[in-house]
């Protein structure tokens, strides 16, 4: 009878905006407040539906509620591929290169338009083959501050500006620019400070409390305030002793401070760890309830029998749960799950006759050729090696393991095709240049072919999955989910020696997932490039590269060593330590921010708009930029921050602005990067709060970490 009398008054309540709405529950009136809608489905919900929406699929069958389950998207959407994402039958979609390449292209805008491609065949799979789901797991918002970790390749690197800068730009292109509406969800992996595989399901990631405000969480927190996503997956590890799935920060911080109010799940099979790993409950009653009272809604393992033992023994109430299960439903509502698809205007991709699939289109393929082509480091060019020029070329010897495959990794889908570098290579050479091929040095062919040609181009890297099985990588340079790097020299580096001892004009192609000490091949061989694995225009975009269609401008987001020893212990959080850009004392192998150019640039008047800056304020800085080579091209301006007289410790530089520009020969161009007074604040533990000293900071601009063209000193006031 109380119920009844609730949905009475709720009806009488709602009854303006129903006048028209026959038959309807006020949940389903999209006129009605989201939050008012929740509060009628929960008032019609049975426990044990509301159990069952603990899971990743929030349906509400009985009541018409369709739900929507996650799917994997970190560098295009994920439906087969290695791990077959989806089920056995694989359907293509665009694939680019890794999160770690898309890193190096230092390019916002081209990954809020890849996010948005990823997102159109994510809802056209969704809505025209009823496969997948709309809440896409990414972007990968971990900070890659070791290059041992074995899940670098999903990271965009080791600074957190630019991290949250690439993150935020991913995840608006995920979910759209619709005030209403989301085209996907973005839900961001992994919450906290989760960079180490070896142990993750029962190994402490411990740090200060400004580490934590001023580091590790920093994109996550960009992605919520400044990208929009509601939507976050806590991580294996313990965050400073305690779980992170259970840990007060998903509540205290992430949604009292930052607004986070939608979905926050577990990793897979993280409850189940969290008894048998981590040992941190006696039973798991107790643990479901804590990890639900700790503000977890979606569990990716088994969890029910749990949940009802802990009602059972009143750990948990029926309104613990109501509060938690909110967050899915606002995040459902916003995809338009619950709403008539008229309102939608996301609804009908996928719907129409005669619709092309997406990854059909030449759209996403020349998307995928330009996210390949930027991606690619130019990490040494001597003597201008490259490009190669074609009417100086009668033959090129193609060596190595890396030639003719594209390989994918754990987290890709199935291109529609792929480009191999041989492939692309042979047409790019055309009929007057001959392409001879070996993939080792078996008797002695490498060599062999590399004496004959006019230029030897060897092709190595990791394999991402490490081809073989679950937490098995058998070369000790290799890592991946559950396996981290044992080695930082490659393997294949006694090839590139073989081949340059047949041809001193040598390329090599490193197409790896992470860092490598590449010392010898560095301080030899004359033109090195980088580029990461995946993308389904892989060779396409290497050979516009070495035959100089296109002028690389890739940066490094992290710092590469030139030995392992320089690097202190995998499982030292605390990255004062000596770890990344901003602490590390040795002579990298490269820079944070290190690429070449086929051209040159020259950098003049730096300009700041303010003669000092306050609290709440920005400053404009600008430069002038002269490309003085002779092609077009890409210069990537990086901003670097030192601070002069600061009261604590800060690092030795700090990104923060850039912006990637093109150039070209002869043109100068003036560019304004913008800094706020928000970003030199520390965190004052004694007053919780993020605090702007009185002192003095050196704006330093330049084209790597270690390229500063121009400096200027600047005064800041509280």
């Amino acid at each position: 009878m109380i119920k009844q009398l609730k949905i009475l008054i709720f009806l009488l309540t709602a009854l303006p905006t129903l006048a028209q709405q026959d038959d309807q529950y006020p949940f389903q009136n999209p006129k009605l407040d989201i939050e008012k809608r929740i509060d009628n489905l929960l008032l019609e919900m049975t426990l044990e539906e509301k159990v069952q929406a603990l899971s990743t699929n929030p349906s509400v069958p009985r009541l018409g509620v369709k739900g929507t389950g996650h799917v994997e998207g970190l560098h295009g959407l994920a439906q087969g591929g290695p791990a077959d994402w989806g089920g056995e039958e694989h359907m293509p979609t665009t694939t680019f290169p890794q999160a770690y390449g898309l890193g190096e292209t230092w390019d916002t805008e081209l990954l809020q338009k890849i996010a948005r491609a990823e997102a159109v065949e994510t809802r056209y799979i969704f809505q025209k083959y009823n496969r997948g789901g709309l809440v896409v797991r990414a972007p990968n918002a971990d900070l890659a501050r070791d290059p041992r970790w074995g899940r670098t390749e999903e990271s965009y690197g080791e600074d957190p500006f630019l991290t949250g800068k690439l993150t935020v730009a991913f995840v608006k292109g995920l979910q759209g620019d619709n005030d209403q509406y989301w085209r996907t969800a973005s839900l961001m992996k992994h919450f906290l400070a989760n960079s180490n595989e070896d142990g993750r399901t029962y190994t402490s990631s411990d740090f200060d409390e400004r580490l934590w405000r001023e580091y590790y969480a920093v994109p996550f927190k960009m992605g919520i305030q400044q990208g929009g996503s509601r939507a976050y997956m806590a991580a294996y590890n313990k965050v400073n002793g305690i779980p992170a799935m259970v840990h007060p920060m998903l509540k205290e911080i992430t949604q009292d401070e930052w607004g986070q109010n939608g979905i926050i799940c577990t990793d897979g099979g993280a409850f189940k760890l969290l008894l048998s790993d981590h040992k941190y409950y006696e039973t798991k009653y107790k643990g479901a309830a804590a990890a639900i009272k700790a503000g977890i809604n979606q569990f990716l393992d088994e969890y029910k029998e749990a949940v009802y033992g802990a009602l059972a023994e009143a750990y948990i109430t029926e309104k613990d749960l109501d509060e938690v299960i909110r967050g899915n439903f606002r995040v459902m509502i916003k995809l338009g799950i619950l709403d008539p698809s008229a309102n939608n205007p996301y609804a009908e991709i996928g719907k129409g006759k005669g619709t092309i699939d997406p990854w059909k289109t030449e759209a996403h393929k020349e998307l995928a050729l330009e996210a390949t082509r930027k991606s690619i480091v130019l990490l040494k060019n001597e003597n201008e090696l490259l490009p190669l020029q074609k009417n100086k070329i009668k033959s090129i010897a193609v060596i190595g393991p890396r030639a003719d495959e594209v390989l994918l990794d754990w987290y890709s889908g199935t291109p529609p095709y792929r480009v191999t570098p041989l492939q692309a290579l042979k047409e790019r050479a055309g009929d007057n240049i001959e392409i001879l091929y070996a993939e080792n040095n078996a008797d002695g062919k490498a060599a062999e072919i590399a004496k004959k040609a006019d230029v030897a181009i060897v092709l190595i890297g990791n394999h991402p999955t490490c081809d073989a099985g679950w937490a098995d990588c058998p070369v000790p340079s290799e890592g991946k989910e559950s396996v981290d790097r044992q080695s930082l020299n490659s393997e294949y580096e006694d090839l590139v020696k073989l081949v340059y001892q047949a041809n001193s004009k040598t390329i090599v192609g490193l197409i790896s997932s992470f860092p490598y000490a590449i010392n010898w091949t560095q301080e030899n061989v004359p033109a090195i490039l980088h580029m990461a694995q995946n993308s389904q225009e892989l060779g396409n975009g290497l050979a516009d590269v070495i035959f100089g269609d296109y002028n690389p401008a890739g940066r490094l987001t992290q710092t590469w060593v030139k030995s392992i020893t320089d690097l202190p212990p995998l499982m030292d959080y605390n990255i004062r330590n000596g770890s990344t850009y901003m602490y590390f004392e040795e002579e990298p192998l490269y820079a944070f921010g290190h690429g070449l150019s086929f051209t040159d640039f020259k950098y003049e008047d730096l300009q700041i708009s303010k003669e000092s800056l306050q609290k709440g304020e920005t400053a404009n800085i600008s430069i002038k930029i002269t490309n003085i080579g002779k092609r077009d091209g890409d210069e990537v301006v990086q901003l670097y921050v030192k601070h002069l007289n600061s009261s604590v410790k800060r690092p030795s530089k700090e990104l923060k602005g850039f912006k990637r520009i093109n150039i070209k020969s002869g043109e100068t161009k003036t560019v304004k990067i913008p800094l706020d007074a928000k970003n030199l604040e520390y965190w004052n533990k004694e007053k919780q709060e993020f605090q702007l000293e009185n002192a003095q900071i050196e704006i330093q601009i330049g084209g790597a970490s270690d390229n500063i063209a121009l400096t200027k000193t600047l005064n800041i006031k509280n």
